[in-house]
């Protein structure tokens, strides 16, 4: 088998990714801190100790809103080029594809709201 420059590339290339995945990954286990206990356990409020249970403050709620928020605003973004690129179509089939794209947002909202995620708890337990 004859080993040619542009296998040779791809090989280099491949170590060079592998490299720059696991370098970090190495290198953070060979300089992290070796201490156990103490505050390093603890979790981080802004330098000040934690009050209370400070594993536990948070509710499940606020990243159910972040993530609807984060996929719905995904979405909208794929809106952006179809705008622009609308006024130049000929025909109703580009119409009758984003109005599909709108109506599948559409029902994903009705159905978190049926399944009651836009109503916020009073006391997050």
């Amino acid at each position: 088998m004859v080993f040619t420059w542009l296998q040779f590339a791809i090989f280099m290339f491949l170590i060079g990714g592998l490299l720059f995945a696991g370098g970090p990954l190495i290198l953070s286990a060979l300089v992290h801190p070796r201490a156990k206990g103490g505050d390093m356990g603890m979790s981080y409020e802004c330098g000040m100790k934690p009050h209370g249970r400070a594993w536990n403050q948070f509710g499940i709620s606020y990243y159910v809103y972040a993530l609807l928020f984060l996929a719905f605003d995904v979405d909208v973004l794929y809106l952006f080029p179809v705008s622009v690129w609308y006024p130049h179509t000929d025909g109703m089939f580009y119409f009758i594809e984003v109005a599909g794209f709108l109506s599948v947002l559409a029902i994903a909202i009705i159905y978190f709201w049926k399944k009651g995620v836009f109503t916020w708890p009073r006391k997050i337990s």
